[in-house]
């Protein structure tokens, strides 16, 4: 999973801060080191905590639902019918704080590169409007970010069979043998196809 973490936070923040920087700030050029690389640091902060609440969500959440997961992979449903739920919670909670940082911003707290530009002598309008880029572009950052991760973790979980990998999910320290986690699936499938079988010939024996 590092290169989903890598592509997620450095993609998502390398291209909104190119395009925040060029067509927002005005930056000439746009990757002018006294202004990019403190706006990149601050993208790559908060880009970096939504990403990781993202991804730990969808893997706690597929480990404690993983019953409801496999039966619905049991009854034909493809793997993003069966991950959708869960990826939804898990981009819902990842943007909390980054919606919630947002709804406060110059009303409750003011943020430092606001509160910096005021005191070394900058006008508080043009202060305010940087502050107030700088916030969209962290949101836009983080929102990209954990689309990207959510649904790439989602997928690695649950391949293309569609097959619940739980070896995956497990820390390798702990993980036991690929037999014994697929056996309960391989029963719980059985035991399914046993169940509409029986059904379908009471059915057809009335």
């Amino acid at each position: 999973m590092f290169w989903i973490t890598f592509t997620a936070i450095f993609g998502s923040a390398i291209s909104v801060g190119l395009v925040g920087s060029m067509f927002a700030m005005n930056f000439d050029p746009p990757y002018s080191a006294s202004k990019f690389i403190p706006t990149m640091g601050m993208l790559f902060g908060n880009t970096m905590v939504g990403v990781s609440l993202g991804m730990d969500s969808v893997l706690v959440s597929v480990d404690t639902r993983r019953d409801l997961v496999e039966s619905m992979l049991c009854y034909g449903a493809s793997r993003w019918e069966a991950v959708w739920p869960i990826a939804v919670d898990a981009a819902r909670t990842a943007m909390v704080p980054s919606i919630t940082s947002m709804g406060i911003t110059g009303l409750i707290s003011i943020p430092g590169m606001m509160s910096g530009q005021i005191l070394g002598g900058a006008d508080v309008m043009d202060a305010a409007r940087y502050q107030q880029v700088i916030v969209f572009m962290i949101s836009a950052s983080v929102a990209l970010g954990v689309v990207f991760s959510v649904i790439a973790v989602s997928f690695l979980v649950i391949d293309s069979q569609p097959q619940l990998r739980s070896e995956r999910i497990i820390n390798k320290a702990t993980q036991p043998s690929v037999k014994s986690m697929r056996t309960p699936m391989a029963r719980s499938c059985s035991s399914i196809v046993r169940l509409k079988a029986w059904k379908s010939a009471s059915v057809d024996s009335r």
